[in-house]
């Protein structure tokens, strides 16, 4: 990792703990807000402990866009949750028989890169 991109990687990582300190939940509950804080931080370090190792530019890159346009799309929406994605036509239909690859190949697709962390939802 070069020097440039360890000081914008790490960069992020303070925003978004400033962000989680300051954040307040869209209902105004101490509950909610108390929740969503914690949401943010254990989010923030079990993706970026993951990607510690990762060495390639390509992806790194990838990692950075996906971190800022979560903080964006949080920030916006008032909502630390990742916001749902809208799936191919067949998309939820049974993984079966000769469209399947088909099928993974349209929801690799249409998957937004604010949610390229996460796991297929089911």
């Amino acid at each position: 990792m070069t020097p440039v991109t360890r000081h914008e990687v790490l960069g992020l990582y303070r925003k978004i703990f400033r962000i989680a300190k300051k954040w307040q939940s869209a209902s105004g509950q101490i509950e909610e807000t108390l929740k969503e804080k914690e949401y943010i931080k254990n989010e923030a370090k079990s993706l970026f402990r993951r990607n510690k190792n990762v060495t390639d530019p390509k992806l790194i890159k990838q990692c950075i866009e996906e971190c800022e346009a979560r903080i964006e799309m949080g920030l916006h929406y008032n909502i630390p949750y990742p916001r749902p994605i809208h799936l191919p036509p067949m998309g939820l239909a049974p993984k079966q028989g000769r469209m399947l690859r088909h099928q993974e190949k349209l929801r690799k697709i249409s998957k937004p890169i604010y949610l390229k962390s996460h796991d297929e939802v089911s």
